[in-house]
């Protein structure tokens, strides 16, 4: 005979007496179901009239809680909209009892206003953007903005990148590139969208926006700050040929030059406003005879310059003296200590969101130039100054 275990009895099973069926509640909502089991489950850890963690407080939930309509909680979420100071007070107060947050999306759809400003840049690899776009970000979300980041640095048609930004409904664009075209910020003004350039090159015949700096004098006080500390075998070494800022330094630097007899002067590019691009045109240079001291097109150029001229065994400031232009962070680094021009990216960020919100509150307004002052910051790529020469600290 087959030894069943127990519980069984002539082949019948008889359930232990402490796993005995309970009788069921009386359910008026029909059947059971897992959710529903659920949710009684829930309820009864929780207590009475507590929310689901995993429900979505709506506008009217709001509502019903502040004992006021709908509408009034709209207003109360909607900059500018009137609405008393005692419904506000209830409004809020049931918004953070019940966890509330307004949904921008939802109400982007009503008010056909996204609140997203392309941030539009092309240069990634250069770290002097990563402070750039900490400032833009921060900044334009104190007010209200949503940034929204986008790459075009392997981009070159124009209208490609309109229809990249209005694929995203953007309210308003800030082209954050010294290298971009004109041409793009362009594209997007003729396109409706409100752009605003920021450290792009002005222009008396743009009706763009433009936030910046004065590359050509720029240029200039570099061209004297190497003349001052008696360089006379001066190189240039800028970034893209066709970068504006490059053109606009390098005439600067060569007007300056040019006024200043016993001067000569050599005019070099790298391919990018890089670290390696100017590491490897620096290489290049020391093949050949080297000029006593460089202007490099920015600050990331500058510290590529001087990695290879280290590596060389070539002292700086002893034999070459190097300055360059941003006074980005990695510049002050103890180990860099890089003399350069000071450019104001904070003032400039600042402008440039004062310029787009302006655009979004009064499309019709008219477009402005701001450019902002330069200067010198001393460290230790430059032979010192002689005694009783002149300094030139500023451009602007």
């Amino acid at each position: 005979m087959t030894d069943y275990g127990a519980g069984y009895h002539r082949r019948k099973f008889v359930p232990p007496t402490d796993c005995k069926p309970k009788p069921a509640m009386p359910n008026r909502d029909g059947p059971d179901t897992p959710l529903r089991v659920a949710e009684r489950g829930l309820s009864a850890q929780s207590g009475p009239k507590t929310r689901d963690a995993k429900m979505v407080v709506t506008l009217k939930d709001v509502a019903e809680r502040a004992g006021v309509s709908r509408s009034a909680v709209s207003r109360t979420f909607t900059k500018g909209a009137s609405v008393s100071a005692r419904t506000r007070e209830k409004v809020e107060r049931a918004a953070r009892e019940l966890g509330y947050s307004p949904n921008v999306l939802a109400r982007s759809l009503t008010t056909r206003q996204t609140r997203l400003i392309g941030l539009v840049a092309n240069n990634f690899r250069n770290p002097i953007f990563l402070e750039i776009f900490d400032l833009f970000t921060r900044g334009l979300q104190d007010r209200g903005l949503r940034p929204l980041l986008v790459n075009l640095s392997d981009q070159t048609d124009p209208a490609e990148s309109v229809r990249l930004l209005r694929q995203y409904s953007v309210d308003g664009a800030i082209v954050a590139s010294s290298t971009l075209p004109p041409a793009f910020s362009l594209a997007f003004h003729a396109a409706g969208v409100p752009v605003v350039h920021a450290f792009g090159r002005p222009s008396t015949t743009s009706a763009l926006p433009i936030a910046g700096i004065d590359n050509v004098a720029c240029g200039r006080l570099a061209a004297r700050t190497l003349i001052d500390r008696g360089y006379r075998q001066i190189g240039f070494l800028g970034g893209p040929a066709g970068a504006s800022t490059t053109q606009d330094r390098l005439a600067g630097f060569q007007a300056e030059c040019a006024v200043s007899g016993g001067v000569t002067l050599t005019v070099d590019y790298a391919d990018t406003y890089s670290f390696d691009a100017g590491r490897r045109k620096m290489t290049d240079l020391i093949c050949q005879p080297l000029q006593e001291a460089y202007f490099c097109g920015d600050d990331v150029l500058s510290i590529g310059a001087m990695s290879a001229l280290h590596e060389a065994g070539i002292d700086v400031p002893g034999d070459v003296g190097l300055i360059g232009l941003n006074d980005m962070e990695m510049a002050g680094w103890q180990n860099i200590g890089l003399t350069t021009i000071r450019q104001p990216i904070q003032t400039i960020v600042r402008a440039a969101i004062d310029q787009i919100t302006a655009l979004l509150d009064n499309p019709e307004s008219p477009p402005t130039v701001q450019l902002f002052p330069c200067e010198i910051i001393e460290r230790g790529t430059l032979r010192p100054l002689p005694k009783g020469a002149p300094r030139h600290g500023g451009a602007g």
